[in-house]
């Protein structure tokens, strides 16, 4: 829990924990000004994260098309020290993992946990849309891609 000071700046004297010091104001964060990956096959829009004033939450909306032949795919990847947690808001897929494969459609959830190497693939006839939420702020320096065989 975070408290507010007199002079509008988190105080964490109650919990011990050590944030930076930002004023507390809930925000409005917009799909139009999220922060544009450029993943392979995939439109994944970083919506929240540390960048955008977050101390421990990413969000990303990721829209993965009917893949056409030929396309660049993106490949598996895995979170140090962190999981994923996958909600499917419409089409169909499939997400291979180390531990199996698991089919999903709208309304289902996926719950990846740290270190497991993943990728959700687009089964279906339409768009598959994500929201993909991460308990850390920043993710990009411990998610690794894995090396193509």
């Amino acid at each position: 829990f975070f408290f507010q000071a007199e002079d509008g700046i988190r105080d964490t004297s109650v919990t011990g924990v050590q944030t930076c010091a930002l004023p507390i104001l809930a925000q409005v964060l917009t799909q139009a000004a999220a922060k544009s990956l450029g993943l392979a096959g995939r439109k994944s829009l970083e919506i929240v994260s540390g960048e955008k004033g977050s101390l421990a939450v990413t969000l990303r909306l990721v829209e993965i098309p009917v893949p056409q032949p030929g396309e660049k795919l993106r490949g598996p990847h895995f979170h140090n020290g962190f999981e994923e947690c996958i909600y499917v808001m419409s089409g169909e897929g499939c997400m291979e993992a180390d531990s199996g494969k698991y089919p999903v459609k709208a309304g289902d959830t996926l719950l990846v946990p740290p270190g497991e190497k993943h990728v959700t693939r687009n089964t279906g006839n339409e768009t598959l849309v994500l929201l993909c939420f991460f308990p850390v702020a920043e993710i990009a320096k411990r998610t690794q891609d894995v090396a193509a065989k």
